[in-house]
């Protein structure tokens, strides 16, 4: 976690120390103004645009001790949006009260001010509707889970009916735990939750909340160029009507590791890729479509296949191939907890 921390004084200055014992472990650059000369703290010369704007954009967290004005002023020319906006919180320098400003829920800025005001023995003020009422939060659940919001707009349509009755949520994955105050299990309505890999909407209007639990097994000629890649699992994820945010990871064989064309297509798609030998791919388990020319190749009978299952449970889509790329995908095992 990259965490970013601002004191004013030098009263600030102590409990901004406190606040970055909290984040041991994490990357913390920490500034105050230049006159106090603060060991462990850059030198801000003078508050500037210049000055917080890279900041802003690095950080997955904002920590002001000092007035909530200072924070709102030098935040505010650089807020885009929930998905990407750092989580802002605020405090005093005394650490009497400790406020989330900005990314409450998908940033963590709820959870986050809860947790500091812990550590500066202060009071958390939470003012997000679902938590002060002890309502479900959904993007605030769906961000700790990792789950892909696929849509803000119904996501704020979604908090703003459990605050009036029950919201109806549908699952393809088995759900361990009772569900949170604010939602009913349900097949259909006018406006609901869908947790699922799939694009389909059982709703009205449906939140799709989308769990990266899939593997793109991927086999390749050598040379292919990064279109090929692109079309062929576009072609397959729209074959199967699978949400491409449902894709965790691409493997494939390791003497495919230095193809230019996989890994630009990885690239794009920000999507980590993972290469097994031909004897790892030989021990997974199961019944594989097999390749004699693949074989000769590669020594092993089926790349794609083989590497989508390590780590998976079950494999959706079989040896698929397009303008001579070869598509599997897998999927691992996960469950729906609140």
């Amino acid at each position: 976690m990259k965490v970013a921390v601002f004191a004013y004084s030098r009263q600030g200055c102590k409990t901004a120390r406190k606040v970055m014992g909290y984040f041991s472990g994490d990357e913390v650059r920490a500034y105050t103004m230049e006159r106090f000369e603060e060991p462990d703290f850059g030198a801000i010369e003078r508050p500037s645009k210049p000055f917080y704007e890279p900041i802003f954009a690095w950080s997955d967290a904002m920590v002001f001790v000092g007035a909530v004005g200072i924070a709102v002023r030098e935040i505010a020319p650089f807020i885009r949006s929930k998905l990407t906006d750092p989580a802002v919180v605020s405090m005093d320098e005394l650490g009497h009260y400790v406020i989330p400003l900005l990314s409450g829920h998908i940033g963590g800025a709820n959870d986050l001010a809860l947790s500091l005001a812990e550590v500066v023995e202060g009071t958390p003020v939470v003012t997000t509707a679902t938590d002060i009422n002890k309502k479900f939060s959904v993007d605030a659940w769906a961000a700790r889970k990792g789950l892909a919001i696929t849509n803000l707009s119904i996501a704020k349509s979604v908090s703003a009916e459990i605050l009036e009755r029950p919201v109806p949520v549908k699952s393809d994955f088995p759900v361990v735990t009772e569900l949170p105050n604010g939602v009913v299990a349900a097949e259909e309505g006018k406006i609901g939750i869908y947790i699922s890999c799939s694009k389909e909407k059982p709703f009205e209007e449906t939140l799709l909340l989308v769990p990266p639990v899939l593997h793109l097994g991927i086999g390749c000629r050598r040379g292919t160029p990064v279109e090929k890649f692109r079309e062929a699992v576009d072609s397959v994820l729209k074959e199967y009507n699978i949400h491409p945010k449902a894709i965790k990871q691409v493997t494939s064989i390791d003497i495919k590791s230095n193809e230019e064309g996989l890994l630009e297509f990885c690239k794009e798609r920000n999507l980590p890729a993972v290469f097994y030998t031909a004897e790892q791919l030989w021990e997974v388990p199961g019944e594989f479509t097999p390749s004699q020319c693949v074989l000769r190749f590669t020594g092993v009978d089926n790349v794609c296949e083989r590497s989508s299952m390590i780590g998976a449970e079950k494999l959706l889509v079989k040896k698929t191939i397009r303008n001579g790329v070869t598509v599997a995908i897998a999927a691992e095992a996960w469950e729906v907890s609140f």
